[in-house]
C-alpha cells in the first residue's frame, strides 16, 4: 500500500510539474520576446573594447542575473535521458530562458541610465543545487544562476544617474 501511495504521489508531482511547468515557460518566452522587441534598441558587443570614436566619453558596469530553477517534471526526464543518454533538451530551454532573461536585465538596467550600446559583454554560470546531497540523501532539483555584464555607454547628454 506504501508503495502503491509513493508512486500515486510521484505520478501527480510529474503531472503538476509539466503542466504547471510548461504553461509557465511559454508565459515566460511571450514576455522576453516582446521585452526583446522594446529593448532592441540597446546594441550589444562582445569586443573587449569600444571603437575609438567613444574615447572619453561615459561609460558604467551593468550586469544582469538570473537564478533559473528546474521541476520535478524536467528532474524526472533529465534522469531517465542520463540512463539512456542523449541530450537534456528539457534543460536547454530552462537555460535559454535564463540566458535571454539575464541579457534583458543587463540591458534593462543600461537602458535606465541612457544607454545605447553595451561592450565588452560577458556571461557567467554557475550550478546551485544539481548533486549537492539534501538532509534525505536526494539529490535536489536543479537549479542555476547566470550572471551577464558589460560596459554600458552612455551617448553624451544622456547620462541619467544610476538608478533612477
Amino acid at each position: 500500500m506504501d508503495v502503491l501511495i509513493a508512486l500515486i504521489f510521484a505520478a501527480i508531482l510529474l503531472t503538476v510539474g509539466f503542466v504547471f511547468g510548461s504553461i509557465e515557460q511559454r508565459r515566460h518566452y511571450r514576455s522576453i520576446k516582446q521585452r526583446e522587441v522594446d529593448l532592441r534598441d540597446i546594441l550589444l558587443f562582445n569586443e573587449k573594447h569600444p571603437p575609438p570614436e567613444f574615447a572619453g566619453q561615459p561609460f558604467a558596469l551593468v550586469c544582469g542575473s538570473v537564478v533559473m530553477g528546474s521541476d520535478h517534471f524536467r528532474q524526472f526526464v533529465a534522469g531517465l535521458k542520463a540512463i539512456f543518454g542523449g541530450r537534456l533538451t528539457s534543460f536547454e530551454a530552462m537555460l535559454d530562458r535564463g540566458r535571454r532573461e539575464a541579457i534583458l536585465r543587463m540591458k534593462e538596467e543600461a537602458g535606465k541610465m541612457g544607454a545605447k550600446a553595451v561592450f565588452n559583454v560577458r556571461m557567467e554560470t554557475s550550478t546551485l543545487s544539481y548533486s549537492h546531497e539534501q538532509g534525505n540523501g536526494k539529490a535536489g532539483l536543479a537549479c542555476v544562476e547566470l550572471v551577464v555584464y558589460g560596459t554600458a555607454w552612455c551617448a553624451p547628454g544622456e547620462v541619467k544617474p544610476h538608478g533612477v
